[in-house]
Formats: C-alpha cells, structure tokens, sequence
C-alpha cells in the first residue's frame, strides 16, 4: 500500500508547511499548526510528466466577452436576510452561516427553508438532529411542512449523489463540522475533515448552479470553528449574534462576493420563529422618562441605512490603583486613545476615575462616527450633567482634538429627524447644504467646542 501523505496546516490563516512548527511563518500565530491527511491521488505517468491530463473543457476568454448580465437572485422571505446577502440568494453560491448555540441559526434556515419551499424544490439536509425532531421544530413554529423534502445524512459523496437526484434550488447543510469525505481517514469534525467537506460541497453547488447554506459552528471567542480556508473557499459568510438574555438577534456578513459585507440585519427571537425587525432603531431607543448623565443618541451607518443606538457611559471616582477601562459594543483601545485626547485638548483629566462604555441592545459599534459621541458621554457623566434628550451627537476625532467628517451626515440627520431629535452637533464638514426642518444642527470644528456646547 501507498504511504498515505500529510501535510501541516495554520488553522488562522490556512498556510501549509511540510513539518509541524510552533509557529506559524505567514500569520506569526503560536500552536495553530495542524497535521491533516492528505485524500491519495492517482495519477498516470503523461499526467505527472506534462501536467494534462486530457481534453480541455474550457477555453480562454477575453473581458469584453464575458457576459455581463445580472444573474436573477431568489427572494428568501425574509427581507433583511435578502439585505444581508446582498439583494437575496445566487444560484451556485455556497454559504456559511456561524453563531453560538441557541443564537437561531437552525431556526432561521427552517423557516427560509418552509417558505422557498412553496415556490421552488428544497432539500434540507441535517446531521446533528433526527428527522424528528426537525419536523417537531417546524411543527411547533406553525410552519407549513408538506412540500419541504428532508435528509439525515453525513456522508458528503451520499449527499451530493441524493442531491442530484433531487435537484433542488436551495440546499441546507447542518452542520458542516458533522460532515465527512470517505477519502479522509480522519473523525469528522477535524481540519481535514471540514477543508474537504467544504470544498467538495462547494464544487459541486458551482458545478450543478445550486446554492447551499451550511451552517458552522463557533468557538469560545465568537470566531468559525475550523480552518480559515473554510472561510477563504464559500462565497459569503455570516454570522449570527445575539446574548442569551436578549431576544434580539443581529445577523452581519463578514464576507460576501456578490454585495457589501458591512450590511446588518435584525431580527427577534419569539415563541413563533424569528421575526425580522423593519424598523431597528425604535428597539434600541427604548430610554427612560428622565434624563440621566452619561446618556447620548449616536446615529451609525450599517451598510445601507442609518442605524439610531444609545451609548452610556458612567465614569466614576476609583478606588484601584489601576483605574478599570471597560468597553461593551465599543473598541478598548479607541476608547484609551479618546481619553488621552481629552485629556490634552480638552483639559479634563480621567486618570483617576473608572470608565465604564456600554451600547445598548447589543449592538457592536464598528466605526469612527461613534467618537463624539463617546466623548460628549464621557464628559456628562463625569460632569453629571445630563444632555438633552433630543439631542444627536456623531463625528470622528482626531489626535490633534479636530472633528472630522463622517460619510452620509445628511442622511443620518434625516433619519433622527424621523424619531423626533430636534437637535445635533456634528463635524462643521458634515453640515447639510440644505437647512433640515426642526432640527437645530451645531457644527464644531475641535474639541474645545465641544465641551463649550456640552
């Protein structure tokens, strides 16, 4: 018998290595070097001489031959998935859809799955679950279950054998790190064991123009179980979030080749399935009657559309030696970079106090334009003197203390609008030309503007 191959994989970033190491060459990471075993090959000797192994199939093409029509997506049910993906599913795209457990994402695919089911051939395919307890779900959500077809399976060859019998327009696989290539010797679950299974099913979704969902599972820190190339190898993937005390879910593209990755959806979780929620910002304005210190509405921009969320912030006397920065839904490190700025363009010294960060409904902040709002929270709690209300605050700030413009000023005004703010201070760059009615719009240009406003 042929000595079976293997071969050393980084886990981080997919790079591969002929022995094993502590660390990895390309991405610099410690102890994520894998050994993998290698599917045996056959090859004749004109293969292995010339490289060809018969008739070419393809052929090459110049740019302007290539066909530039849009390719026709299918409408999943569910508007903000649709927004997610990009405009809805592609035929022949293969996607990843990760969270924790009891995040949602089997509950969302079964009702996308119910629905598109109606209108077009589905096959849900599931390897962690019976066929009971999938029908008992669905049965429980109220969803229609005459036409969706069903599988348990794990076998990737006996998958795709039974698909192309079937041939369905959309595919679930649940879940990819159950899943197994008889060609691998090695247990399902494992780096080899999930390349393979991804890639194969991935090759066969392009080949046959079928688009499958396959679901994957994650790790202790919010990252894809499994080799990164399981990431490099699908067309789009998500990832489903939410806290377990929450009933909210948000549901954000990492990566995806036929739209914007930046896109967020929302959705919440009821004794119905998830529901998606059209109007995101009503359900993270939920504030109190009274006004309080350390309170501010920042508008941000997710993908398409502005996104209304209320930061807190509360900045206490500390009885530590080494003051507690904390950050929940904002970056730490920007957050020490905003203190050290108001410290020097400001005047106003936290080395002392605790400061505790905190967005509320779960929502991540990602972007710069949450940097004045940061500050003019910092600054209320620490002065406790509580801000207006109606008040919008959003801007980038610089370490020489300028507020810089962010993208879409106008259209985040307009949206505040919407939910009754009157007022806002923003970068001078981002005033609207046109004056917005009911809204009295302060520009600063520095931050010792700010504080004067404050």
């Amino acid at each position: 018998m042929a000595k079976a191959k293997t071969a050393y994989v980084c886990n981080e970033c997919g790079a591969e290595f002929v022995r094993w190491q502590g660390q990895c060459g390309e991405c610099k990471a410690w102890n994520t070097i894998t050994e993998i075993r290698l599917a045996p090959t056959t090859t004749n000797t004109r293969t292995a001489r010339t490289g060809y192994a018969g008739e070419l199939t393809s052929r090459v093409q110049t740019m302007a031959e290539v066909s530039l029509a849009e390719i026709p997506r299918i409408h999943s049910g569910f508007k903000e998935l649709d927004r997610v993906l990009g405009g809805g599913i592609v035929p022949g795209s293969a996607m990843l859809i990760g969270g924790h457990p009891g995040a949602g994402k089997s509950t969302l695919l079964l009702q996308t799955m119910c629905s598109l089911a109606e209108r077009m051939p589905v096959l849900y395919i599931t390897g962690e679950e019976s066929l009971q307890q999938v029908a008992m779900r669905a049965n429980r959500l109220g969803l229609p279950n005459d036409k969706l077809r069903l599988l348990a399976e794990t076998g990737v060859e006996q998958i795709c054998n039974l698909a192309m019998q079937e041939k369905p327009a959309v595919m679930v696989i649940d879940s990819i790190q159950v899943m197994h290539v008889a060609d691998v010797s090695s247990a399902p679950g494992s780096v080899s064991q999930v390349r393979e299974s991804a890639a194969t099913l991935t090759r066969f979704a392009k080949q046959n123009q079928i688009a499958i969902f396959m679901v994957g599972h994650v790790t202790k820190d919010g990252t894809l179980a499994g080799p990164k190339v399981l990431e490099h190898c699908v067309d789009c993937s998500i990832l489903l979030e939410g806290d377990g005390d929450s009933r909210f879910r948000t549901l954000r593209c990492q990566k995806n080749r036929f739209g914007a990755i930046n896109e967020l959806g929302v959705f919440a979780m009821t004794a119905q399935g998830m529901k998606e929620v059209n109007n995101p910002s009503a359900i993270f304005l939920n504030r109190g009657e009274s006004e309080s210190p350390g309170s501010v509405v920042m508008v941000i921009w997710e993908g398409t559309r502005p996104l209304l969320v209320e930061l807190q912030a509360l900045v206490d006397y500390s009885q530590l030696a080494n003051p507690r920065r904390l950050a929940v839904g904002a970056e730490h490190n920007r957050l020490a970079m905003l203190l050290a700025v108001l410290h020097r363009h400001g005047g106003i010294q936290m080395s002392d106090q605790d400061v505790f960060i905190n967005v509320v409904g779960g929502v991540k902040v990602e972007e710069t334009s949450a940097d004045l709002a940061l500050i003019a929270a910092m600054v209320s709690s620490f002065r406790d003197r509580p801000l207006a209300k109606d008040l919008i605050v959003f801007g980038e700030v610089g370490l020489s203390g300028e507020i810089r413009p962010v993208p879409s000023g106008q259209e985040r005004l307009i949206e505040a609008v919407k939910h009754g703010f009157r007022q806002a201070i923003i970068p001078k760059a981002n005033m609207p030309k046109n004056p917005i009615t009911d809204m009295k719009v302060m520009p600063v240009t520095n931050l010792q503007e700010v504080i004067e406003l404050l």
